[in-house]
């Protein structure tokens, strides 16, 4: 019998522990603020209700348009307010799990604003340019497209193994459109300004300003509408292309939008 007491008593210790730690395990939790083009939001305001113990109730996103806050299993409300945004809130619930425990959470929270709200009349097939935050902003239908100024590359494509010949509209051409930092004016801090890329299946990649300027780099990186001459089809309407890229990873197709971001 005092074995048995022993036993009991030392299983009684065990679970008090799981409780104890189930009680104070918390899960790495990155709260991403962006507009509808993907272009992060910067000095955002997120309100974690209820609030978390470890850190303030009042959070403030980072140049990069994040921050990371630890949160225990329940259900939160995340309030998110910026500056010429329309404030969102949506409830976001973290679980227990031992795999979200070890990778944590990212919450993507979209702000929309009145200058953005323009947007929806642009035709579903629209390239969407994006600056200063998605602040000033700029819509090329296929047809607007096709008539700027284009040039035509050749290129290998290692995932093809063959040279294909694409015409299209060089990337810095775009970029002046929303202002971008060219030329002489790339110096300082916008040497820190980087563009991102984003298809129709989410997929982003990323060039600095300085890759994309000619006064910098001698590749020609364009954005496609035609390659050997007749559209893209499936990769369509638009596609970047990367000469020089030894992968082809960045070559984002179905590109629906190009954002200028700002690193600091």
């Amino acid at each position: 019998m005092p074995g048995r007491k022993k036993i009991v008593l030392l299983c009684s210790l065990a679970f008090s522990g799981i409780l104890a730690a189930q009680q104070t395990f918390s899960i790495p939790v990155t709260i991403r603020v962006s507009d509808p083009l993907g272009a992060v939001i910067a000095h955002a305001q997120i309100r974690v209700d209820p609030s978390p113990q470890d850190a303030s109730a009042n959070l403030e996103t980072c140049s990069q348009g994040w921050v990371s806050v630890r949160l225990k299993p329940a259900v939160y409300n995340l309030s998110v307010t910026a500056a010429g945004f329309k404030p969102a809130s949506e409830p976001i619930g973290i679980g227990a799990a031992d795999g979200e425990s070890a990778a944590g959470r990212i919450v993507s929270v979209v702000l929309r604003g009145t200058a953005l709200d323009a947007r929806v009349a642009y035709p579903s097939d629209a390239l969407l340019l994006s600056g200063d935050q998605g602040r000033t902003s700029l819509g090329l239908a296929p047809a607007d497209f096709h008539a700027l100024p284009h040039i035509t590359i050749t290129v290998h494509n290692a995932h093809t193994n063959a040279q294909e010949t694409y015409s299209g509209v060089p990337l810095p051409t775009l970029l002046a459109k929303i202002h971008a930092p060219m030329g002489n004016a790339l110096r300082g801090k916008a040497m820190t300004t980087y563009v991102t890329a984003t298809g129709s299946d989410g997929y982003t990649v990323v060039l600095s300003l300085a890759e994309v300027d000619p006064d910098f780099h001698a590749n020609q990186i364009i954005v496609a509408d035609a390659r050997d001459g007749r559209p893209l089809g499936k990769n369509g309407p638009f596609q970047l292309i990367v000469p020089g890229d030894k992968r082809p990873a960045r070559w984002v197709h179905n590109l629906v939008s190009i954002a200028l971001q700002h690193a600091q």
